[in-house]
């Protein structure tokens, strides 16, 4: 395949989907979409100097990647803040047409989004925390302990 044919392919495969997104945008019901204009509006950017390497290392990543669909205000001014929640917003995205976001990029954004709402949005943390099961609760501070451990923090 020639180099102009390569070109049109991939600006075909970036139409496709934008137009995909724009599409799955309209499926969103008025009050989703107000609760998303609303933390679209937020700051968008985080002061990662005090957080580890590792995690500075995947807000890069993350910054680099989410920023390709949507405002990075978006995740960082949402009301989700469990891993869980992050797991399923991740692999969301991930799914989505043209994100080119990797098993691999996956989990470093997910890291990285785990570790700063344990440290900036931590009372919103500990109040969905204390919602959950005894059992949930549990797992859910278990992975918060593994993305803190594994990114060296205390």
């Amino acid at each position: 395949m020639n180099v102009s044919r390569a070109a049109l392919l991939a600006t075909a495969v970036v139409l496709v989907a934008a137009v995909s997104a724009r599409a799955a945008d309209d499926e969103i019901d008025a009050a989703t979409k107000a609760r998303i204009a609303e933390f679209d509006k937020g700051t968008a950017t985080v002061d990662v100097s005090a957080y580890p390497k590792l995690i500075k290392d995947d807000y890069r990543v993350f910054a680099q990647h989410c920023s390709v669909c949507h405002t990075l205000a978006r995740p960082i001014n949402s009301d989700f803040a469990l891993p869980d929640e992050w797991s399923r917003y991740v692999k969301r995205m991930m799914f989505k047409p043209g994100s080119m976001i990797t098993a691999k990029d996956a989990k470093k954004i997910y890291s990285f989004l785990v570790y700063d709402s344990s440290v900036r949005k931590k009372d919103m943390l500990d109040a969905k925390l204390e919602k959950l099961t005894p059992e949930e609760k549990a797992a859910a501070e278990a992975k918060i302990k593994e993305v803190t451990d594994e990114a060296g923090a205390k």
